[in-house]
């Protein structure tokens, strides 16, 4: 089970961003470049964020998504950009201090 933290008194599920392909034109990205979401939008480029954001909110509610044959806390994407920039997500393992 994936655990969440609370930020600002509300639950927040991190999901954990990883640029796997870039021939980014500003050359904003690399690829192995990786980001954390967690109740904020991290640096990431207008067209991709917008691109992706439904698929983070999901996860960070719980969503399992389709994924190959059946479903994953994960996804992957490309920029609308001619796909220039393909990113993964995941859900990460997080600890509740108690």
């Amino acid at each position: 089970m994936y655990k969440s933290e609370f930020v600002g008194g509300i639950s927040v599920t991190k999901v954990k961003l990883t640029i796997t392909e870039s021939k980014c034109r500003c050359g904003y990205f690399k690829k192995g470049q990786e980001f954390i979401v967690e109740d904020l939008c991290p640096p990431l480029c207008h067209e991709l964020w917008n691109n992706i954001y439904p698929s983070v909110y999901a996860l960070q509610n719980g969503a399992s998504l389709d994924y190959g044959e059946g479903r994953a806390k994960v996804f992957d994407a490309k920029c609308p950009d001619e796909g220039r920039v393909c990113i993964h997500g995941e859900v990460i393992d997080q600890q509740i201090p108690v």
